[in-house]
């Protein structure tokens, strides 16, 4: 390879870095300026980021293979047994080729985007922070970054807590013993969720108009000790309603206390079993 050659891969390198670079900030500044008017979210701006990148190397790549003649002429060989390299490299491939159409799947129909906050299964909850080619990074309420593949997020059932309408119904379930007052232990509830500041009002006019409760208090089952109690509670959205939730526990217990109503707790009856040689001791003990 002369000393030419090197200087036109140099060259192509760079010209591929900032060619990268401007194509990143051509498709930051188109989408947010569109996103002021068409409400664009940013999931296809990085989905497209990652996409023109990959395209703007793989050309660089090619360019580079052209450029060095021991390189095109093993290229060249390669396309010559195209036949055994196509299955050998679409057999190896495969899960990155499934990544990238799931990938795409995602960013068109949008069963999440960048942004959203999603339960995956019963494993994994988070904010979605970027969707890539190959997997979608989802950094957890724990500030753990969460990487999975595109195809097995798209495999998954996810709940997603921002799709359209970002409220939760919290729900706040608190068993209470039989000898106590219903009434009353609902009347707390709903007064200490009525109190807490993240509570909202998701009630219709008419709703309202009919006098139905912001927060409804039910009986939901009978345990083995308890009768219990749930009341719905809204909030904006998830953060705040497990913050509200956190809070309801500890000032409900502290009115229950205050007001004589019992959380019940487990009782256990231990029975104590004597030998037969101890209770034939006692036998004729008793008879003397």
């Amino acid at each position: 390879m002369d000393g030419l050659s090197v200087v036109v891969i140099i060259l192509i390198i760079i010209g591929a870095i900032i060619l990268t670079r401007v194509s990143r900030w051509l498709l930051r500044r188109f989408f947010d300026r569109e996103s002021i008017q068409l409400k664009v979210d940013p999931t296809r701006y990085k989905f497209l980021r990652h996409f023109a990148t990959m395209i703007v190397w793989l050309v660089a790549i090619g360019s580079i293979i052209y450029v060095i003649p021991s390189l095109r002429t093993f290229a060249l060989g390669l396309f010559a047994g195209a036949g055994i390299m196509v299955a050998v490299l679409g057999f190896a491939a495969q899960a990155a080729f499934a990544n990238i159409i799931s990938g795409i799947f995602i960013v068109i129909f949008k069963p999440f985007r960048v942004g959203d906050v999603l339960q995956i299964g019963n494993l994994y909850s988070g904010t979605v922070e970027d969707i890539t080619l190959r997997h979608t990074v989802i950094v957890s309420f724990e500030n753990k970054w969460i990487i999975m593949p595109n195809s097995v997020i798209s495999a998954e059932t996810v709940i997603n807590s921002s799709i359209s309408d970002t409220r939760i119904c919290e729900f706040v379930e608190i068993g209470i013993s039989y000898d106590s007052d219903i009434d009353l232990a609902m009347k707390i509830m709903r007064e200490e969720a009525l109190a807490h500041p993240n509570c909202i009002d998701v009630r219709t006019k008419q709703e309202k108009k009919n006098g139905e409760e912001q927060v409804r208090v039910k009986v939901i089952n009978f345990g083995d000790s308890s009768v219990n109690l749930r009341a719905w509670v809204w909030a904006k959205d998830l953060g705040e309603a497990k913050l509200m939730h956190w809070d309801l526990n500890k000032s409900i217990k502290e009115r229950f206390d205050k007001e004589g109503v019992e959380i019940p707790f487990p009782y256990r009856t231990l029975v104590f079993k004597k030998d037969s040689s101890q209770a034939k001791e006692l036998s004729n003990g008793g008879g003397n």
